[in-house]
């Protein structure tokens, strides 16, 4: 388990304040100035060597990042763009970040703006955090008043923190919506090349995190790189907050090490699986985006970017979805399939259609009214939608269904054989939605 003293979020429940004074005594703003003055490539390069990989998903490693902002100015300023639109059902960590531990966020987003020559970082918070987004700007206003931050602060560096309220949209946790969102256009995902670090927010360099990776900065540059890189496992190092949710005993948010198992993340923090771990059938481990992974392949599975991705499912926001075998699974990755077929936001062509076609034939096959022969056309079908998007959302909306077909085909099969012998028994329909 990990230990108490390795933990960077000591307020993630909430037990103390989330003020300035308080946070300041569990370590936050402590020799801040001081990290600053070592310089922007000590920064980077101490980033890089702790081997943080974003938390908001991808896993990609926020020290390279960083670095590819532009080095010298060419009169445009720089902007660093936090993405707190936590909308991947599953997912419930940033949420305690904003509402807990704010003033580590704030700090870190100050050393990460400094390491990119950004004077100003905007966050974008989900459209239902209301309370998230009150506390987060009652610690910015703290932070404004100490003189923590703003043009004339005490470490020496201008820096401006605004917040962003979004309006409820999961596309725009996508980097590119979210920057048109901010911009006051429809939250759209852009063409890339250009990249962000080019030609971001405003036409200007930016770099855009996740709230998990900025939060974590200030620690891991306090305690040295060495340290967050001896936690974990090679090449997924450091610490991680795990959304449990499911048919676990007692769902939680919890910080622990990368890499530990699955067993030992459900036995230590969730007081097992309901019914025991023979009723598991299976997790996402990911968030809902993600493939699914049987029970037997993901038990003793280490619960990092590099396994999972062997396993073809991925750690993403490392929101663990629990399924025991009283779950109907078909119906469940139906519902999945609802939701990215609503949040599509219709730009292309192969989602726009997609989505709601596989969530169609998905609903039909949960009640058995398809043929089998269907099942390999659905298949064909997500790999037309995956990889030929603008944006990510087609992978997402592909890849649930390609896990029910890879793993529970024969669930699937066994609903059309059995709707076949009855064929006047009345299905269930449109499941958790509307009929349309």
């Amino acid at each position: 388990m990990l230990a108490d003293r390795d933990r960077i979020f000591t307020n993630l429940y909430g037990l103390h304040s989330p003020g300035l004074k308080a946070a300041q005594m569990r370590g936050a703003w402590d020799g801040t100035k001081f990290l600053l003055e070592k310089g922007k490539d000590w920064i980077i390069d101490e980033m890089k060597k702790s081997g943080l990989r974003g938390r908001g998903g991808a896993g990609f490693p926020t020290g390279l990042k960083w670095s590819f902002m532009p080095k010298q100015s060419d009169g445009r300023p720089s902007y660093l763009v936090i993405n707190g639109d936590e909308s991947e059902p599953g997912t419930c960590k940033d949420r305690e970040i904003l509402r807990h531990d704010p003033h580590l966020l704030i700090e870190g987003a100050m050393i990460a703006s400094f390491a990119m020559g950004a004077h100003a970082a905007y966050i974008y918070i989900r459209g239902e955090f209301i309370a998230e987004r009150e506390a987060l700007q009652r610690a910015v206003d703290e932070a404004y008043e100490a003189r923590l931050i703003g043009k004339d602060n005490i470490h020496g560096y201008p820096f401006d923190f605004i917040v962003h309220h979004g309006a409820g949209a999961y596309i725009c946790g996508e980097e590119t919506a979210l920057l048109e969102s901010l911009e006051g256009k429809k939250g759209m995902p852009r063409l890339k090349p250009p990249f962000p670090a080019n030609m971001g927010l405003y036409g200007c360099p930016t770099t855009v995190n996740n709230v998990e990776s900025i939060a974590v900065a200030g620690t891991i540059l306090r305690r040295g790189a060495a340290w967050f890189a001896g936690l974990g496992r090679p090449n997924n190092t450091g610490t991680k907050l795990f959304c449990v949710s499911g048919h676990v005993n007692t769902p939680c948010n919890v910080e622990e090490e990368m890499g530990l198992t699955f067993r030992e993340l459900i036995d230590r923090h969730c007081g097992g699986i309901r019914g025991g771990w023979d009723n598991l059938l299976c997790v996402i481990p990911g968030g809902s985006s993600v493939p699914l992974v049987p029970a037997e392949q993901i038990i003793d599975a280490n619960m990092d970017f590099d396994t999972l991705r062997n396993l073809k499912s991925g750690l993403g926001t490392a929101a663990v979805i629990v399924m025991d075998k009283s779950t109907d699974i078909v119906r469940a990755i139906a519902r999945i399939s609802y939701f990215y077929k609503h949040e599509s936001c219709g730009q292309c062509t192969p989602c726009r259609e997609g989505t709601g076609w596989m969530w169609r034939v998905l609903n039909r096959m949960a009640e058995g009214r398809a043929q089998k022969r269907e099942i390999d056309m659905l298949l064909e079908v997500t790999t037309q939608v995956e990889g030929h998007t603008i944006c990510a959302l087609g992978d997402a909306a592909a890849w649930p269904v390609q896990g029910l077909i890879r793993h529970f085909r024969h669930e699937i099969e066994k609903r059309i054989d059995q709707y076949a012998a009855n064929p006047h028994s009345e299905p269930v329909r449109n499941y958790g939605v509307a009929a349309e």
